[in-house]
């Protein structure tokens, strides 16, 4: 339940809002929504509305008190076996029938209880974590006053203070923090994944109202899009209004939004403005909610029960038919002790048969329902993944990255340069060979230090960072390699010392400092594929660093600049290396100030911002020169590529989805082997798709031109399969977030409305499929896409962070690994694992013996159950179908729940076989019948049974103990509760009589017999074939010295 809030929105002069949006995630996100900072409104005479938005509260749990019975009870009755086991128990209430309701109501009602009290334990929980999200305390600035609240009570436009180590509440536009340079570190672990520090700047103009008294006193508007749950793009503008001076407008992105979820680190307090509150914040609508997972093995169980109902039926029905004609001749109808009552000859009933019958099966539902909920969930879908979607950040690797190398003008620089004499090596051409001039090398080394978004987090707090060399700073970044460049500058003698009050400031080899002004970044972005710096040194040269990947670089340099550092290039991708490459351009004062110009003008704009921007990085970014190159190493979890190679030779495809850039990403699924040297990448992201108005074209272009590679021009095998198999083509697809919300979803006016179709039958022809650049919400598109196509394929997700738990949810089997970035995914998943090596065991040793032994028992049940009814079918043949029941009452009730379901839990192999049986007299007719039954049953188990330990002999011999304690306890007693004492010493005079011995052993023989003869045959076959093997290998043996003579 969302309870809405009212908020003010500032009319006046400027253009109103066209709606009120409704509660989280039903608004319709049309045009922008205005937002009135700390609800001052610029002028008293100017009029305003007020705008209602969501309340901050978050709710992910599934129930509340008052829906949690009819929606459980309605859940639970979704399920074919609870909902005919609850018809079987009202028709057995309604009807007149010869068994009890409870034999088959008190098992279901058990059923139904655990499992509602299960949900509702594991709702209580999530209802808790809720409260602890809303009911924590933030403060909130209200006239020139901290004011300390709930969560929950939060505003839009209301401004929040959080301190170090805090939480954002909700998405917050950051206005002012404790730094002077009003910059702020945060991490957004468990928004996206990455654990690294990321740098957001407050708004230029509001960067000195650091104090509750001055962040009090701001009176501004911010207009921004409705809310929309891509992490990574946000627009709007912050419009701040001074008495007696012109509105001052400053454009807002994603670097001034502080995103719900995401951590305050290395900053003392920031201020900022709630936007966006509740569930329309960018985490709660990347969220989604817990399904009810259904295995495959419960779906067929499903199938089985409809088929057992119609054996049941066909049974019931013939029984019946056969009754009315038993009863068709009077003298069988009534006889003289019994005549029907008048009332009875106008009934009709059906016979009891089936109403006893299914007495027996109702506990089937209950053990293969009650083990499939409390001790296998997930694990029965093991055995049969066929689609694995992965993390990458944190799953499959590490996160840390190590300089290895770099290449200054074709020569390679693998250890550390001296302060006089730099050592170099080149493994180019002869020409190349030597070190590179110094002043290169320091062009390069300056490169690498200023161009990055690397902040410092001093170790310790001291004044200055010149006047003490030997304190050692920590490096905090939203990119891991850029900090493992920055270490690579340092050792070879050029340390970054930090940003303050816009200035850049290094430390040479000499140890000299060196100040540059940061003028602009030129942040990375997917489609350039590299980022820039303009900064301004002390003597007014103007220097643009770019660093990027080589086909972004090597375009906008000279050509003749190319070649000597493509070779070092291409020889690190080999090895596996994440390559970069560094230039520069000298701009002329007037060129900058056409740069800054035209940032400036595309900054504010809140239509097409990206694109305008764009524009302008390109025309920025060109006739630039080659320095040189970088390679860097990303550490790869412990055995992850083993794993995935044998995820692969079990059959299953493995598919990356991250959040992680695609170069990145790419580097990392060669690394892991997901995507092999002879692999043919096949490519739609925004780089080859393009941003014109016609992308959708392009896109459509691309998809067909895949699917005739891929499907309409594969040859078909002609010839041996081996043939077939050595001209094969291994393909492996790359897609981006952005391409993939085109194919997913197309504007109006596409004609290519198939995108999706298309786009699933080239990914499911690829052996490796990479989706980089994904939200959280998109990550479970992607697999909920791959688990409805043909065939429902199983589905297994993992990861490590708070991003997957979406996929982790929506695929069939969740795996959490328990990693750096908290314990979200594995909270939310079926099981959690400490590193991604550890499924490579749970996939092909654990589900494979999990999924046949859950298969094996599902058989074993319909088999004892329906050895159980077949001689009461029978019996009615000899009771002139007269509804008689062959079993006692509490023999129905106790022949799954203790006779005969204790030893499936010790079960290690399948089970199929026949019951037989004969006649021999009424009750103690029933009971040898039953005792044979069980007998049969339980030794059946114990002759498939593989794997002998104490809980085997325990549970199987224990339980034909049980069976005969209770058989004489139960007809040794008489029952002052019970009408009739039908049991009274039958099973003791049973045994009494030398022929019952020899029908029951006789007939426990028979019935195994074949089991026992199959048994011997195998053992037989299996040592002929040890046999002839050793023989074999003998002979080879002894005429190895006969070849070598005549060699």
């Amino acid at each position: 339940m969302v309870v809405l809030i009212d908020g003010l929105l500032k009319f006046g002069q400027r253009k109103k809002i066209g709606i009120i949006p409704d509660c989280a995630g039903e608004e319709k996100r049309v045009g922008t929504r205005t937002v009135v900072v700390g609800h001052r409104p610029v002028s008293e005479a100017d009029a305003y509305v007020a705008q209602k938005f969501c309340d901050n509260r978050i709710v992910s749990s599934k129930y509340t008190v008052w829906n949690f019975l009819p929606k459980n009870l309605f859940e639970q009755f979704r399920r074919i076996a609870n909902f005919y086991f609850l018809i079987i128990f009202l028709v057995q209430v309604i009807v007149d029938t010869p068994t009890s309701p409870v034999t088959s109501g008190l098992p279901l009602f058990f059923v139904i209880t655990v499992t509602a009290i299960k949900q509702g334990y594991e709702d209580w929980l999530r209802h808790r974590a809720d409260n602890e999200v809303n009911k924590s305390n933030v403060f909130i600035i209200e006239n020139a006053k901290q004011v300390q609240k709930e969560s929950e009570k939060i505003k839009v436009g209301d401004i929040v203070e959080v301190k170090a180590d805090e939480t954002f509440p909700c998405d917050l536009i950051f206005l002012a923090s404790s730094s002077t340079d009003g910059t702020c570190y945060v991490t957004t672990a468990s928004l996206d994944g990455e654990s690294n520090f990321k740098t957001h700047y407050a708004v230029r103009d509001t960067t000195v109202l650091c104090t509750d008294e001055a962040i009090d006193s701001l009176t501004a508007t911010i207009e921004c899009e409705q809310p929309q749950p891509d992490l990574y793009k946000f627009v709007g503008r912050i419009i701040m209004y001074r008495s007696n001076q012109e509105p001052v407008a400053r454009s807002l992105g994603p670097e001034n939004l502080l995103l719900k979820g995401a951590t305050l680190k290395n900053t003392k307090k920031i201020y900022g403005v709630a936007v966006y509150t509740g569930m329309e914040t960018k985490m709660a609508l990347n969220y989604q909610g817990k399904s009810q997972k259904r295995s495959a093995v419960e779906k067929s169980i499903n199938a089985f029960l409809i088929v057992y109902l119609c054996i049941l039926l066909s049974k019931a029905t013939v029984c019946t038919t056969l009754k009315y004609v038993w009863q068709s001749n009077p003298f069988n109808d009534e006889p003289w002790y019994n005549e029907k009552t008048k009332k009875e000859r106008e009934t009709f009933k059906v016979n009891g048969f089936v109403f006893h019958s299914v007495c027996s099966s109702v506990i089937l539902s209950y053990i293969c329902k009650w083990q499939g909920d409390f001790l296998h969930q997930g694990k029965v879908d093991f055995g049969p993944v066929e689609f694995v979607f992965t993390d990458k950040t944190g799953t499959l690797t590490e996160n840390s990255m190590e300089f290895i190398e770099c290449c200054i003008d074709g020569h390679k620089y693998k250890d550390c340069i001296s302060e006089v004499d730099g050592y170099s090596q080149t493994d180019g051409p002869l020409k190349y060979y030597g070190k590179a001039e110094k002043s290169r090398e320091e062009l390069f080394l300056r490169a690498l230090c200023l161009c990055h978004t690397v902040r410092i987090k001093q170790a310790d707090q001291v004044d200055g960072l010149i006047g003490h060399p030997e304190c050692k700073n920590t490096y905090i970044s939203s990119s891991p390699d850029e900090i493992a460049l920055v270490k690579g500058a340092e050792k070879y003698g050029f340390t970054f010392l930090g940003l303050e009050n816009d200035f850049m400031k290094i430390r040479n080899q000499k140890n000299e400092t060196e100040m540059y002004q940061l003028l602009h970044t030129l942040n990375f972005d997917p489609v350039r594929r590299r980022m820039s710096v303009i900064v301004r040194t002390t003597s007014g040269t103007l220097l643009l660093f770019c660093k990027g990947a080589d086909s972004s670089i090597f375009p906008r340099v000279q050509q003749e600049e190319i070649q000597q550092t493509k070779v070092h290039v291409d020889r690190n991708a080999m090895d596996g290396y994440r390559t970069l490459c560094v230039a520069f351009k000298e701009l002329t004062q007037k060129e900058y100030d056409r740069i800054d110009r035209q940032l400036n003008e595309a900054k504010m704009a809140l239509q097409d911002r990206e694109e305008k921007m764009a524009k302008v990085f390109e025309d920025t970014e060109a006739d630039m020169h080659l320095i040189g190159a970088t390679a860097v190493e990303d550490r790869l979890q412990e055995q992850s590529a083993e794993t995935i190679e044998a995820l692969h030779a079990a059959g299953m495809k493995v598919w990356v989805l991250t959040g992680d850039k695609m170069e990145t990403a790419k580097s990392t699924c060669y690394a892991c082997r997901l995507f092999q040297t002879s692999t043919e990448l096949l490519e739609l992201t925004a780089r080859v798709v393009g941003e014109s108005e016609r992308k959708e074209d392009r896109l459509h272009e691309l998809l067909m031109d895949y699917h005739k590679r891929l499907i309409q021009d594969v040859p078909k095998p002609r010839g041996s399969l081996k043939r077939s198999w050595t001209l094969s083509q291994d393909y492996g697809l790359i897609i981006d977030g952005s391409t993939l919300s085109l194919i997913l979803n197309p504007s109006q006016d596409s004609s290519s409305s198939h995108y999706k179709n298309i786009f699933l039958q080239i990914c499911l022809k690829c052996t490796a499929v990479l989706c980089c650049r994904m939200a959280p919400l998109q990550k479970a598109q992607i697999v909920r896409m791959v688990k409805n196509t043909k065939g429902s394929p199983i589905t297994l997700s993992v990861g490590d962070g708070a991003n997957d738990v979406s996929m982790i949810l929506e695929a069939h089997v969740g795996i959490g690994i328990k990693g750096k970035e908290g314990r979200q995914a594995a909270r939310n998943s079926d099981y959690a694992v400490p590193k991604f090596k550890h499924l490579r065991k749970l996939l092909l040793a654990h589900g494979h013996l999990y999924y046949v032994r859950i298969a094996h028992l599902v058989q074993y049940f319909f088999y004892k159950n329906l050895c159980f009814i077949l001689p009461q079918f029978l019996y009615q043949f000899f009771c002139g179908f007269s509804q008689q029941p062959l079993y006692d009452a509490a023999y129905l009730t106790m022949y799954n729940i203790c006779f005969t379901s204790l030893p499936i839990l010790a079960y290690r192999a399948h089970v199929t076989t026949r019951c037989v049986f004969q006649v021999f007299g009424n009750w103690t007719f029933g009971t040898i019948v039953f005792t044979v039954l069980v007998f049969t049953v339980t030794l059946k188990l114990a002759l498939d049974t593989r794997f002998w330990t104490w809980m085997n002999h325990f549970v199987i011999w224990g339980s034909l103990a049980f069976y005969v304690f209770f058989s004489f306890f139960w007809g040794g007693v008489i029952w002052p509760f019970l009408k009739q004492q039908r049991m009274y010493f039958v099973f003791a005079h049973m045994l009494t009589s030398v022929s019952t011995w020899l029908a029951i052993i006789l007939l426990i023989f028979i019935s195994l017999f074949p089991e026992i003869l199959l048994i011997v045959l195998k053992s037989i076959k299996e040592r002929s074939h040890q046999v002839r093997n050793k023989m074999k290998y003998c002979t080879v043996f002894l005429q190895r010295p006969l070849l070598l003579s005549t060699r």
